[in-house]
């Protein structure tokens, strides 16, 4: 992945399954980060038709 961004995975809580992986510019503020965190899982939940509250995001981090 490229490093001039943050990773993120979208995982569905039921079934532990990552279902989804998106990027985000490292200089966008912590509003505007979650802002657009929100609205992808929201895009996630709808196209995969799961509760959107099943749907959470962790941030991807290199080790």
């Amino acid at each position: 992945m490229n490093a001039a961004g943050k990773h993120y995975k979208f995982i569905n809580s039921k079934t532990g399954y990552v279902i989804f992986y998106s990027s985000l510019k490292k200089d966008l503020s912590p509003d505007e980060v979650k802002a657009e965190l929100d609205k992808i899982k929201a895009q996630v939940a709808t196209k995969n038709c799961i509760y959107q509250g099943t749907v959470y995001w962790e941030e991807i981090k290199d080790e």
